[in-house]
Parts: structure tokens; C-alpha cells; sequence
């Protein structure tokens, strides 16, 4: 009985089947500008979802634009995928702008939420310089080419793919779906609409291949940028960049001018070393860094020398060069909302903590022994160049000495001091020499 038992459960075991695997799909969202970190974030997806077997991959985008060099990097890295990979420009009224266009274009699926737009992908100089007509036409034509070969290779519109980047043309969800051949291959809601509407699609891998999406019971895994990563991209954003810049610059300067304050010293510091990371994920325009620099030059030398003139062209040297300087990211600029009122403050806190520390420097002692040079006082006792006497100066008793003779009870002025004794002179002496002369 228990050998029949026994036998029974190892038929059933080994003729069971196991359970059907659930399809998996790895999510992402990219809100922000495509930099260096951006692009760390979605190739590190992309790897995780090829480690643990997923399905499909999906990118939900957000983008004004950004670097061509982390575009091409992200795409690299989309095109050798294991998985295939879905961009979904939402929700609605997003736009996948610039550089975000390239990645679009070069997804397995591309797909748009309704009241989203994609295009305007004319390069610009990664500087911020503004580039002569034989360059900018060069960058066209070679961004120009780069879209039309991903276009291409996803089967999408050629002709439409180029115009974005050298007419800086920009398409409605309608427009880019309703294209013949369309730039895009779907419109969704949202991403569980998206999911639905990609189940069964057949696609064209990037190296030919074919492929189908599965999406039925479909399990999601979100995965979120470390805290590393948020920090970082949240520094690579121009505008941050700037106020960092701005409030180190002020955070020193009222420490210069007022030593041993401590905290804005160590603040600002913090603050510019914070830039300066910044400024080395985000291209920097050298033109933008000298005015920038001699911007404070300037108002270093209206405290050296009063004008008003060196002052306004300090403040406007700032104002120009911190424009230059934060237009460095394709379809990001800095508004002169912050940039204007932020100059204006750091001119201003520069200047007046600068004329008082330059009118504090110049005020003669007031403690110490240099406190006591030119104080007044009375004699105590008479006092010859040969016969030392006593002075009381500022209430205290000195010992005192004096090339011309001193009555007691006659007022002096102390001219000097040698270890605790005063060299003094009388004051009618002093005025009788000044008459004289």
C-alpha cells in the first residue's frame, strides 16, 4: 500500500508541469535633463532588466533636451538591449524635446500620451557659443544624419526625423502618429493603457531580428534613480548651478569682510565646491566664466577707487557672462528672472560689506597699544628728558617720558610707546610748534 503511495506521488511530481512564468516589464522615468547622470540611470536600467530576464523595457520621458554625447550613450545602450525597449512620452503635456526626440526615434516602440509633443532637435553648441554658419551647418547635418538613421532603422519617418533637427520642426502626438510612414508607432492613456496596447505587437529589432511583445498579466517593477543619482541630477541643472555659484560667491565675500563669522565661510565654500561639481557634468562656456570673472574684478576696484562707472560694469559683466555661462544645455536656459536678481544681490552685499571693511581698516586704533598712539592725557609729576615722570592716560597710570619739560597737572599727548613706558610731549608745545610752523 504505501510502495503503490509512494510510487503514485513520483508519477505526479515528475509529470507536473511548472508554473507559467509571468511576463516582466522594468519601468523607468527620466523627468529632467539628459546628462551624464541621466544617462547612467537608464543604462543601469537597461542592464538590470537584461539580468533578470525581463520582457520588455519601458522609459516613461519627460525631457526639455540636453548633451548629445549622454544621448548617443543611452542609445548605444537601447539599441543592444536583450529586451526590447518601449519609450512612452507622458503623461499628457510632456514633451520629449531635442535630445529626447533621438531617443524616441530609436526605440523599439515609440509611443506618445495625448497633449504630448517631440522635435525641435537643432543642435546647438555644447558651450553655449554661438556657432559661425560653416559649424552650425556641419552639426546639422551630422545630427541631421544620426536621426535619419535611426528613423530608418525602426522603420519610422525618414524625411520628418530630418526636419525636426534642421528645421527645429516639433510634432502633436497626432501629428507624429497620423505621419505617413508615422514617427511614432501608438498613443496611450497612460502606462497600464500602454502595456495593453503593445501586447502581441510584432517589432524589428534594431539589427534586424524580429520579436514579439507579450504583456498579458504582466507583473511592473518601477525602478527609481539611488539617492545618488537624484542628488547629482539635481545638481546638473543650470539654474541650481547658478544659485550654488551665486550663494558660494556671497557666502565668501561676507566672510571676507567679516573674518571669524565662520558660517558663511564654511557655507559658502560648501556651496561653490557644489558649483563646481555641477559645472563639470555640465558644459561651460569659457566666454561666459571670464566676464563672469571680470565682473568681480570690477567691483574689487570701484572699493579701490569710487566711481560708480566700474561699479555698473562690474554688475552688467556678471548679469552677461552668468547668461552666457548658464546656456549651455540644448533647450534649458536660465531665466533672467533669477539670474538679474541674483547678480544685483551679490553686487550689492559685495559693495557695501567692501566700503565697510575698507573704511573700518582705515579708522585709526581705538585698543592696544596702537589704541594709546595720539591719546590724550594729564601729567601727574613734573617730567624732563632726564628725569622720567607718570601720566594718566584713559584713567590708567603710565610711567612716561618727554624730550620737553612737563608740569604737573599739564595735559600731554602721547606720541609713542617703548616696552610699558610712553614718550609724551605736551600739548601747548605741540600747538606752538604748529603755530610756528
Amino acid at each position: 500500500m504505501l510502495a503503490a503511495l509512494f510510487l503514485q506521488c513520483a508519477v505526479q511530481l515528475l509529470t507536473a508541469q511548472p508554473a507559467p512564468r509571468r511576463p516582466l516589464a522594468v519601468v523607468a522615468e527620466l523627468d529632467g535633463i539628459i546628462h551624464p547622470v541621466s544617462a547612467e540611470y537608464l543604462k543601469g536600467v537597461i542592464d538590470q532588466a537584461d539580468t533578470s530576464g525581463a520582457d520588455v523595457v519601458v522609459i516613461v520621458l519627460r525631457t526639455p533636451g540636453g548633451l548629445l554625447d549622454s544621448t548617443r550613450d543611452i542609445v548605444t545602450r537601447m539599441i543592444n538591449s536583450r529586451a526590447p525597449v518601449v519609450v512612452f512620452v507622458g503623461p499628457a503635456g510632456g514633451r520629449a524635446a531635442s535630445a529626447g526626440f533621438i531617443l524616441t526615434l530609436a526605440a523599439d516602440v515609440a509611443a506618445m500620451a495625448p497633449g504630448t509633443h517631440i522635435g525641435a532637435a537643432h543642435p546647438v553648441s555644447g558651450s553655449g557659443q554661438a556657432m559661425d554658419t560653416v559649424t552650425s551647418q556641419k552639426a546639422a547635418a551630422d545630427a541631421a544624419a544620426y536621426a535619419r538613421t535611426l528613423a530608418e532603422a525602426r522603420g519610422r519617418n525618414v524625411m520628418l526625423a530630418a526636419a525636426a533637427v534642421e528645421e527645429s520642426r516639433a510634432f502633436t502626438d497626432l501629428e507624429a502618429l497620423q505621419a505617413m510612414p508615422p514617427l511614432i508607432d501608438l498613443t496611450a492613456s497612460d502606462l497600464d493603457d500602454l502595456l495593453r496596447k503593445i501586447d502581441g505587437r510584432s517589432i524589428k529589432r534594431f539589427d534586424g531580428r524580429a520579436a514579439v511583445i507579450h504583456t498579458q498579466g504582466i507583473e511592473t517593477r518601477r525602478v527609481d534613480m539611488t539617492g545618488r543619482q537624484r542628488f547629482l541630477s539635481a545638481l546638473a541643472h543650470p539654474e541650481v548651478a547658478y544659485l550654488l555659484m551665486t550663494l558660494g560667491m556671497i557666502g565668501l565675500t561676507v566672510e571676507l569682510w567679516n573674518p571669524g563669522a565662520v558660517l558663511p565661510g564654511v557655507a559658502g565654500a560648501l556651496s561653490l565646491l557644489l558649483a563646481f561639481f555641477a559645472l563639470q557634468i555640465l558644459p561651460i562656456n569659457t566666454t561666459g566664466l571670464l566676464l563672469v570673472l571680470l565682473g568681480i574684478g570690477l567691483l574689487v576696484l570701484e572699493l579701490k577707487v569710487p566711481s560708480g562707472v566700474l561699479g555698473v560694469g562690474g554688475t552688467i559683466a556678471l548679469v552677461i557672462g552668468s547668461v552666457m555661462m548658464t546656456g549651455t544645455v540644448p533647450g534649458v536656459r536660465v531665466g533672467l528672472g533669477l539670474i538679474i536678481p541674483a547678480a544685483l544681490a551679490f553686487a550689492a552685499i559685495f559693495l557695501f560689506l567692501g566700503r565697510l571693511a575698507l573704511v573700518a581698516h582705515r579708522r585709526p586704533p581705538v585698543t592696544g597699544k596702537e589704541g594709546l598712539v595720539g591719546a590724550q592725557g594729564e601729567a601727574t609729576n613734573t617730567i624732563t628728558s632726564d628725569t622720567p615722570g607718570y601720566v594718566r592716560v584713559r584713567g590708567e597710570l603710565w610711567r612716561a617720558i618727554s624730550r620737553a619739560p612737563v608740569a604737573p597737572g599739564q595735559p600731554i599727548r602721547v606720541l609713542g610707546i617703548q616696552g610699558l613706558t610712553l614718550d609724551v610731549e605736551p600739548l601747548m608745545t605741540s600747538k606752538q610748534q604748529g603755530e610756528s610752523s
